[in-house]
Protein backbone atom coordinates (compact mmCIF):
# COMPACT_ATOMS: atom_id res chain seq x y z
CA UNK A 1 0.00 0.00 0.00
CA UNK A 2 1.03 3.09 -1.00
CA UNK A 3 2.18 5.86 1.64
CA UNK A 4 0.33 9.16 2.33
CA UNK A 5 2.01 12.07 1.82
CA UNK A 6 1.50 15.62 2.89
CA UNK A 7 3.13 19.23 1.04
CA UNK A 8 4.07 22.06 3.16
CA UNK A 9 4.40 25.24 0.54
CA UNK A 10 6.41 27.67 1.93
CA UNK A 11 6.62 31.08 -0.03
CA UNK A 12 10.25 32.71 -1.22
CA UNK A 13 10.61 36.23 -3.42
CA UNK A 14 14.22 35.96 -4.91
CA UNK A 15 15.68 38.77 -6.79
CA UNK A 16 19.37 39.33 -9.00
CA UNK A 17 21.44 36.19 -9.75
CA UNK A 18 19.34 34.01 -7.73
CA UNK A 19 16.07 34.24 -9.64
CA UNK A 20 18.54 33.91 -13.10
CA UNK A 21 19.55 30.41 -11.85
CA UNK A 22 16.58 29.52 -10.50
CA UNK A 23 14.68 30.35 -13.97
CA UNK A 24 17.40 28.73 -16.01
CA UNK A 25 17.17 25.46 -13.61
CA UNK A 26 13.25 25.66 -13.99
CA UNK A 27 13.61 26.03 -18.03
CA UNK A 28 16.27 23.21 -18.43
CA UNK A 29 13.85 20.79 -16.59
CA UNK A 30 11.12 21.85 -18.56
CA UNK A 31 13.48 20.88 -21.32
CA UNK A 32 13.96 17.52 -20.00
CA UNK A 33 10.58 16.51 -19.50
CA UNK A 34 9.07 17.38 -23.12
CA UNK A 35 12.14 15.99 -24.72
CA UNK A 36 11.68 12.62 -22.73
CA UNK A 37 8.00 12.88 -23.89
CA UNK A 38 9.22 12.97 -27.17
CA UNK A 39 11.51 10.45 -27.09
CA UNK A 40 8.54 7.73 -26.23
CA UNK A 41 6.02 9.23 -28.54
CA UNK A 42 8.91 8.35 -31.37
CA UNK A 43 10.24 5.28 -29.96
CA UNK A 44 7.27 3.75 -28.45
CA UNK A 45 9.84 1.72 -25.95
CA UNK A 46 8.08 -1.03 -23.61
CA UNK A 47 7.61 0.36 -20.14
CA UNK A 48 7.61 -1.56 -17.41
CA UNK A 49 8.62 0.62 -14.58
CA UNK A 50 9.75 3.50 -13.19
CA UNK A 51 13.23 1.99 -12.94
CA UNK A 52 13.18 0.30 -16.41
CA UNK A 53 12.35 3.87 -18.03
CA UNK A 54 15.44 5.50 -15.90
CA UNK A 55 17.81 3.22 -17.35
CA UNK A 56 16.58 3.84 -20.75
CA UNK A 57 16.88 7.59 -20.89
CA UNK A 58 18.90 8.74 -18.06
CA UNK A 59 22.17 9.15 -19.33
CA UNK A 60 20.66 10.80 -22.78
CA UNK A 61 18.40 13.65 -20.70
CA UNK A 62 21.88 14.14 -18.29
CA UNK A 63 23.07 16.26 -22.08
CA UNK A 64 20.67 18.73 -21.12
CA UNK A 65 20.66 19.11 -17.39
CA UNK A 66 23.48 17.21 -15.82
CA UNK A 67 22.33 16.51 -12.26
CA UNK A 68 21.25 13.29 -11.73
CA UNK A 69 18.44 14.19 -9.10
CA UNK A 70 16.60 16.36 -10.84
CA UNK A 71 17.30 14.02 -14.39
CA UNK A 72 15.42 11.38 -11.93
CA UNK A 73 12.53 14.15 -10.58
CA UNK A 74 11.69 14.32 -14.55
CA UNK A 75 11.86 10.83 -15.52
CA UNK A 76 10.06 10.63 -12.32
CA UNK A 77 7.15 12.78 -13.41
CA UNK A 78 6.55 12.01 -17.01
CA UNK A 79 6.28 8.39 -15.57
CA UNK A 80 3.18 9.32 -12.98
CA UNK A 81 1.85 11.27 -16.40
CA UNK A 82 1.69 8.07 -18.41
CA UNK A 83 0.55 5.65 -15.89
CA UNK A 84 -2.18 8.18 -15.07
CA UNK A 85 -3.12 8.33 -18.85
CA UNK A 86 -2.98 4.71 -18.78
CA UNK A 87 -5.49 4.11 -15.97
CA UNK A 88 -7.75 6.53 -17.92
CA UNK A 89 -7.53 4.98 -21.33
CA UNK A 90 -6.00 8.45 -22.60
CA UNK A 91 -3.75 8.37 -25.65
CA UNK A 92 -0.27 9.46 -24.47
CA UNK A 93 -0.21 11.15 -28.31
CA UNK A 94 -2.93 13.54 -26.88
CA UNK A 95 -0.69 14.79 -22.83
CA UNK A 96 -0.43 18.82 -23.95
CA UNK A 97 2.01 20.15 -21.10
CA UNK A 98 0.47 23.50 -19.43
CA UNK A 99 3.39 26.56 -19.28
CA UNK A 100 4.79 25.14 -15.63
CA UNK A 101 8.30 26.48 -14.16
CA UNK A 102 9.61 24.09 -11.86
CA UNK A 103 12.46 21.08 -10.89
CA UNK A 104 12.49 18.15 -8.46
CA UNK A 105 14.10 15.97 -6.30
CA UNK A 106 11.91 13.10 -6.27
CA UNK A 107 14.46 10.90 -4.11
CA UNK A 108 13.80 10.72 -0.21
CA UNK A 109 16.62 11.49 1.55
CA UNK A 110 17.85 13.24 4.66
CA UNK A 111 19.21 15.42 4.21
CA UNK A 112 18.13 16.19 0.31
CA UNK A 113 20.93 17.12 -1.04
CA UNK A 114 19.88 19.36 -3.83
CA UNK A 115 16.89 21.27 -1.71
CA UNK A 116 18.82 21.06 1.92
CA UNK A 117 16.80 22.01 4.58
CA UNK A 118 19.40 24.36 7.13
CA UNK A 119 18.51 24.94 10.86
CA UNK A 120 17.35 28.53 10.36
CA UNK A 121 14.70 27.32 8.34
CA UNK A 122 16.81 28.67 5.03
CA UNK A 123 17.36 26.17 2.28
CA UNK A 124 20.09 25.40 -0.07
CA UNK A 125 18.94 25.29 -3.76
CA UNK A 126 21.10 23.73 -6.44
CA UNK A 127 20.71 25.21 -9.65
CA UNK A 128 22.24 24.88 -13.10
CA UNK A 129 22.81 27.94 -15.70
CA UNK A 130 22.47 27.46 -19.66
CA UNK A 131 26.21 26.43 -19.87
CA UNK A 132 25.70 23.06 -17.33
CA UNK A 133 27.65 24.79 -14.33
CA UNK A 134 26.22 24.24 -11.27
CA UNK A 135 25.92 26.76 -7.88
CA UNK A 136 24.27 26.59 -4.58
CA UNK A 137 22.14 29.52 -3.77
CA UNK A 138 20.24 30.56 -0.38
CA UNK A 139 16.48 31.02 -0.22
CA UNK A 140 14.46 31.93 2.79
CA UNK A 141 10.97 31.29 2.28
CA UNK A 142 8.14 32.77 5.01
CA UNK A 143 7.63 30.01 7.54
CA UNK A 144 4.94 30.03 9.81
CA UNK A 145 5.42 29.58 13.79
CA UNK A 146 3.49 26.19 13.37
CA UNK A 147 5.67 25.10 10.24
CA UNK A 148 8.10 25.76 11.86
CA UNK A 149 7.44 22.94 14.66
CA UNK A 150 7.34 20.53 11.99
CA UNK A 151 11.03 21.12 10.21
CA UNK A 152 12.34 21.77 13.53
CA UNK A 153 11.21 17.49 14.14
CA UNK A 154 12.25 16.92 10.24
CA UNK A 155 15.99 18.05 11.30
CA UNK A 156 15.89 17.10 14.56
CA UNK A 157 14.57 13.46 13.43
CA UNK A 158 16.16 13.52 10.18
CA UNK A 159 13.01 12.71 8.69
CA UNK A 160 13.71 12.08 4.68
CA UNK A 161 11.81 13.85 2.52
CA UNK A 162 10.68 14.95 -1.28
CA UNK A 163 11.23 18.49 -2.61
CA UNK A 164 10.13 20.56 -5.33
CA UNK A 165 10.49 24.34 -6.30
CA UNK A 166 8.06 26.08 -8.11
CA UNK A 167 7.93 29.10 -10.03
CA UNK A 168 4.71 31.21 -9.88
CA UNK A 169 5.80 34.32 -11.10
CA UNK A 170 8.81 36.39 -12.96
CA UNK A 171 9.72 39.61 -14.27
CA UNK A 172 11.98 42.80 -13.92
CA UNK A 173 11.64 45.70 -12.06
CA UNK A 174 14.25 48.86 -12.38
CA UNK A 175 16.54 46.55 -14.24
CA UNK A 176 16.56 43.40 -11.94
CA UNK A 177 15.22 40.03 -12.31
CA UNK A 178 12.75 38.80 -9.69
CA UNK A 179 10.88 34.97 -9.13
CA UNK A 180 7.77 34.53 -6.77
CA UNK A 181 7.31 30.63 -5.71
CA UNK A 182 7.22 28.07 -2.95
CA UNK A 183 9.14 25.37 -1.79
CA UNK A 184 7.05 22.32 -1.48
CA UNK A 185 8.39 19.98 0.86
CA UNK A 186 6.50 16.58 1.01
CA UNK A 187 6.01 14.53 4.25
CA UNK A 188 4.62 10.98 5.16
CA UNK A 189 1.36 11.99 6.87
CA UNK A 190 1.79 9.71 9.41
CA UNK A 191 5.00 12.12 11.15
CA UNK A 192 3.27 15.16 10.53
CA UNK A 193 0.09 13.86 12.71
CA UNK A 194 2.79 12.36 15.11
CA UNK A 195 4.23 15.70 15.47
CA UNK A 196 1.47 18.31 14.65
CA UNK A 197 -1.49 16.80 16.32
CA UNK A 198 -2.84 19.49 18.62
CA UNK A 199 -5.39 17.33 20.65
CA UNK A 200 -3.72 13.65 21.37
CA UNK A 201 -7.54 12.19 22.67
CA UNK A 202 -10.91 12.84 22.32
CA UNK A 203 -13.27 11.95 25.62
CA UNK A 204 -16.59 12.62 22.99
CA UNK A 205 -19.48 11.54 22.76
CA UNK A 206 -21.70 12.78 20.14
CA UNK A 207 -21.69 13.00 16.41
CA UNK A 208 -21.38 15.56 13.66
CA UNK A 209 -22.89 16.00 10.01
CA UNK A 210 -21.13 17.66 7.45
CA UNK A 211 -22.74 19.41 4.43
CA UNK A 212 -19.90 21.21 2.32
CA UNK A 213 -20.58 24.08 -0.15
CA UNK A 214 -18.50 26.36 -2.32
CA UNK A 215 -19.29 29.42 0.26
CA UNK A 216 -19.40 27.21 3.41
CA UNK A 217 -19.36 24.55 5.49
CA UNK A 218 -22.29 23.29 7.73
CA UNK A 219 -22.46 21.40 10.71
CA UNK A 220 -24.98 19.66 12.76
CA UNK A 221 -23.93 17.97 15.89
CA UNK A 222 -26.13 14.88 17.37
CA UNK A 223 -26.13 12.80 19.96
CA UNK A 224 -26.70 8.71 19.29
CA UNK A 225 -30.70 9.04 19.66
CA UNK A 226 -30.38 11.39 16.56
CA UNK A 227 -31.43 14.33 18.67
CA UNK A 228 -30.33 17.86 17.09
CA UNK A 229 -27.98 19.46 19.25
CA UNK A 230 -26.61 21.95 18.14
CA UNK A 231 -25.92 23.63 14.58
CA UNK A 232 -22.97 26.24 13.66
CA UNK A 233 -22.32 27.36 9.74
CA UNK A 234 -18.46 28.09 8.93
CA UNK A 235 -18.00 30.98 5.58
CA UNK A 236 -15.57 31.32 3.49
CA UNK A 237 -17.56 33.21 0.96
CA UNK A 238 -14.65 35.32 -0.08
CA UNK A 239 -13.10 32.11 -1.61
CA UNK A 240 -15.64 31.47 -4.01
CA UNK A 241 -15.51 34.76 -5.18
CA UNK A 242 -14.50 35.45 -8.76
CA UNK A 243 -10.96 36.92 -9.21
CA UNK A 244 -9.61 35.68 -5.03
CA UNK A 245 -6.00 34.23 -6.10
CA UNK A 246 -6.13 30.56 -5.20
CA UNK A 247 -3.73 30.31 -2.65
CA UNK A 248 -5.64 32.95 -1.18
CA UNK A 249 -8.85 31.19 -1.20
CA UNK A 250 -7.38 27.54 -0.04
CA UNK A 251 -5.89 29.53 2.97
CA UNK A 252 -9.35 31.02 3.58
CA UNK A 253 -10.99 27.83 3.48
CA UNK A 254 -8.29 26.49 5.48
CA UNK A 255 -9.08 28.86 8.54
CA UNK A 256 -12.82 27.34 7.81
CA UNK A 257 -11.46 24.40 7.96
CA UNK A 258 -9.79 24.39 11.10
CA UNK A 259 -12.65 26.65 13.19
CA UNK A 260 -14.94 24.01 12.37
CA UNK A 261 -13.05 21.08 13.65
CA UNK A 262 -12.05 23.12 16.89
CA UNK A 263 -15.54 23.39 17.73
CA UNK A 264 -16.92 19.95 17.08
CA UNK A 265 -13.94 19.04 19.23
CA UNK A 266 -14.74 21.22 21.90
CA UNK A 267 -18.40 20.54 21.54
CA UNK A 268 -17.60 16.89 22.31
CA UNK A 269 -17.74 15.29 18.70
CA UNK A 270 -16.10 12.18 18.37
CA UNK A 271 -16.97 11.42 15.02
CA UNK A 272 -17.24 13.30 11.65
CA UNK A 273 -19.87 12.65 9.09
CA UNK A 274 -19.45 13.49 5.33
CA UNK A 275 -20.39 12.57 2.20
CA UNK A 276 -18.58 9.90 0.33
CA UNK A 277 -16.20 12.43 -2.35
CA UNK A 278 -16.15 9.40 -5.22
CA UNK A 279 -20.53 9.03 -5.19
CA UNK A 280 -20.56 12.64 -5.26
CA UNK A 281 -18.39 13.10 -7.77
CA UNK A 282 -20.44 10.30 -9.81
CA UNK A 283 -23.40 12.13 -9.36
CA UNK A 284 -21.71 15.70 -10.36
CA UNK A 285 -21.20 14.34 -13.68
CA UNK A 286 -24.97 13.11 -14.26
CA UNK A 287 -25.70 16.41 -13.03
CA UNK A 288 -23.30 17.99 -15.90
CA UNK A 289 -24.41 15.87 -18.79
CA UNK A 290 -28.04 16.15 -17.90
CA UNK A 291 -26.89 20.21 -18.54
CA UNK A 292 -27.59 21.43 -14.72
CA UNK A 293 -25.43 24.20 -15.06
CA UNK A 294 -25.61 27.44 -13.27
CA UNK A 295 -22.23 29.26 -14.02
CA UNK A 296 -19.49 28.96 -16.42
CA UNK A 297 -17.20 27.41 -14.00
CA UNK A 298 -19.89 24.66 -12.63
CA UNK A 299 -17.81 22.03 -13.64
CA UNK A 300 -14.71 23.25 -10.96
CA UNK A 301 -16.95 24.77 -8.54
CA UNK A 302 -19.32 21.51 -7.71
CA UNK A 303 -17.09 18.63 -9.08
CA UNK A 304 -13.86 19.25 -8.04
CA UNK A 305 -14.07 22.07 -5.45
CA UNK A 306 -16.42 20.76 -2.91
CA UNK A 307 -14.38 17.14 -3.32
CA UNK A 308 -11.25 18.93 -2.30
CA UNK A 309 -12.72 20.18 0.73
CA UNK A 310 -13.88 16.75 2.01
CA UNK A 311 -10.28 15.45 1.44
CA UNK A 312 -8.77 18.25 3.38
CA UNK A 313 -11.54 18.11 5.84
CA UNK A 314 -10.27 14.31 6.23
CA UNK A 315 -7.15 15.10 6.49
CA UNK A 316 -6.67 17.77 9.32
CA UNK A 317 -9.69 15.97 11.67
CA UNK A 318 -6.83 13.46 13.19
CA UNK A 319 -5.06 16.53 14.40
CA UNK A 320 -7.92 16.91 16.37
CA UNK A 321 -8.63 13.49 17.88
CA UNK A 322 -11.65 13.39 15.31
CA UNK A 323 -12.78 10.55 13.46
CA UNK A 324 -14.47 10.66 9.50
CA UNK A 325 -17.17 8.40 8.33
CA UNK A 326 -18.39 8.62 5.19
CA UNK A 327 -21.93 8.43 3.81
CA UNK A 328 -24.18 7.92 0.72
CA UNK A 329 -24.85 12.12 -0.64
CA UNK A 330 -27.83 10.66 -2.27
CA UNK A 331 -30.78 11.78 -1.11
CA UNK A 332 -29.34 14.29 1.64
CA UNK A 333 -30.47 17.37 -0.32
CA UNK A 334 -33.06 16.58 -2.39
CA UNK A 335 -35.95 14.57 -0.54
CA UNK A 336 -38.98 14.04 0.72
CA UNK A 337 -36.78 13.54 4.31
CA UNK A 338 -34.88 16.57 3.53
CA UNK A 339 -38.26 18.59 3.22
CA UNK A 340 -39.73 17.29 6.63
CA UNK A 341 -36.38 18.16 8.18
CA UNK A 342 -36.36 22.02 7.35
CA UNK A 343 -40.08 22.36 8.59
CA UNK A 344 -39.87 20.51 11.50
CA UNK A 345 -36.62 22.26 12.99
CA UNK A 346 -36.65 25.56 11.35
CA UNK A 347 -33.62 25.13 9.38
CA UNK A 348 -32.08 26.07 6.28
CA UNK A 349 -31.87 23.84 3.39
CA UNK A 350 -27.76 23.40 4.14
CA UNK A 351 -28.11 22.91 7.91
CA UNK A 352 -30.72 20.48 6.90
CA UNK A 353 -28.63 18.62 4.80
CA UNK A 354 -26.04 18.20 7.50
CA UNK A 355 -28.72 16.88 9.58
CA UNK A 356 -29.83 14.17 7.32
CA UNK A 357 -26.40 13.14 6.86
CA UNK A 358 -25.23 12.55 10.73
CA UNK A 359 -28.63 10.66 10.98
CA UNK A 360 -27.12 8.62 7.98
CA UNK A 361 -23.87 7.77 8.91
CA UNK A 362 -25.49 6.91 12.61
CA UNK A 363 -27.56 4.26 10.96
CA UNK A 364 -25.30 3.13 8.70
CA UNK A 365 -22.13 2.71 11.55
CA UNK A 366 -24.14 0.48 13.85
CA UNK A 367 -20.48 -0.62 14.95
CA UNK A 368 -19.86 3.07 16.05
CA UNK A 369 -23.44 3.41 17.57
CA UNK A 370 -22.66 0.30 19.92
CA UNK A 371 -19.80 1.08 20.76
CA UNK A 372 -20.91 4.53 22.10
CA UNK A 373 -23.96 2.74 23.94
Amino acid sequence: MNETYLTLRLPFNACDVEAGMLLSTAHLFRQVVLHLHNLILKENPRITSLIALKRMYRKRLQEILPNRRYVDGAITLVYSIYESAQALGVPFTDIEFKDWLLFQQSEKEYPCRNVTLQRDYSFRITTINYQGESKKILLKPTISRSYRQVLDKIIEEEQPYVARIVLRGFGERKGILWVHGEIHLSIPYKFYLENYRRYERNYGKLFGGVDVNVDRVNLAIVDRYGRLRDIKTFWFEEASWKGCPRQRAWSIIGMAIHDMLRYAYHHRVKVLFLENPETLGYLKTLWIKKGERRSNNYNYRVQIFRNRIIERITMKAPLYAINIEYVDPKGTTLSKEHDEVMRKYGLDRHTASAYIIALRGIERNTMIQKATV
